[in-house]
């Protein structure tokens, strides 16, 4: 009994010691390695404000959680919208906004083990710079990896919401449409949208926000699904749009819902009715087969006779 309880107790050192060894990555699938503004309160992005020709200071921090030094090259860029509305940077040597403002103190860096390494970054607010939002970009990429650091930068001055909404259509179970930012801030919309068709309302879904920040200048286009639109029907469809700040703007289109199916099955039973009534009456009246040989002959002595 007492070998049997001390071999228990290696095996069960035996396991714990596995455990603590194993590779980390098994025990959790989170990324060995993040980017982020430096350490203040858990900011989601690093916020700036200034006049033009102001020179603003921050720092972002990278930490490698991994147990080998880690290499990564930085980059700045503009942030822009996908023509799906996601955020998205502009490509290297491709920005030629807020992206082109940012001085960055390394352009590559080797964080060792289990290590935050924090880089210091600098905007340049240029002279002729125009108020309002101009978003930008740190990005941070080892290997195939990217992750970004957002750059939210104000210029001081007079700021202007307006959202318009265009170009609505339907087409293929949905209702689609373009969103733009004509102003020089960027916007959260909230949708609203309405169909109404000959015989009243067939459609109203109420003022909801989009899981879109549309930037200054930026276009989107977007669809509503509409799975379930009427069978027989024309309606014309409402689209609004709002933004906090920004005045409402509505577009409309119209659409003409028809069973295709159904009338290309009543065509052809129609077809299909009119010739089978064709085909009896036919059968009931053939048509006339003309004079015989024999009534012509006849009829020709009759004339000769007559003569």
């Amino acid at each position: 009994m007492h070998v049997r309880s001390c071999l228990a107790a290696v095996a069960a050192l035996l396991c714990a010691l596995c455990v603590l060894c194993a590779p980390a990555a098994w025990a959790s699938d989170e990324p060995t390695w993040t980017a982020e503004p430096a350490a203040g309160g858990g900011r989601r992005y690093v916020y700036m404000e200034g006049v033009p020709g102001t020179v603003l200071e921050d720092k972002l921090s990278v930490t490698n959680r991994g147990a080998k030094p880690l290499a990564v090259r930085l980059r700045s860029a503009d942030l822009i919208n996908t023509a799906g509305g996601a955020p998205a940077v502009r490509g290297a040597r491709r920005s030629s906004a807020a992206g082109t403002w940012i001085t960055l103190a390394a352009n590559r860096l080797t964080v060792p083990p289990r290590t935050r390494a924090e880089v210091p970054f600098s905007v340049t607010v240029p002279a002729g710079a125009l108020p309002g939002d101009h978003p930008g970009a740190v990005v941070v990429e080892s290997g195939d990896r990217e992750a970004g650091v957002r750059i939210q930068l104000r210029v001081s001055g007079p700021t202007l919401a307006a959202l318009t909404v265009e170009d609505v259509s339907v087409s293929r179970g949905a209702i689609r449409y373009s969103l733009v930012n004509r102003g020089n801030t960027a916007l959260t919309p909230r949708l609203a949208v309405r169909a109404d068709g000959l015989f009243g309302e067939v459609l109203r879904r109420p003022p909801r926000t989009l899981s879109v920040e549309l930037l200054p200048g930026r276009r989107v286009s977007l669809a509503e699904k509409w799975p379930d639109p009427p069978s027989l029907d024309s309606v014309d469809v409402r689209v609004q749009v709002t933004a906090e700040g920004a005045a409402r703007s509505e577009a409309t289109a119209s659409a003409t819902f028809v069973p295709w199916l159904w009338v290309a099955a009543g065509a052809v039973a129609l077809v299909a009715a009119v010739g089978t009534t064709s085909w009896l009456m036919y059968r009931r009246h053939p048509a006339d087969p003309g004079p015989t040989p024999e009534q012509t002959s006849s009829e020709d002595e009759l004339a000769r006779s007559g003569a």
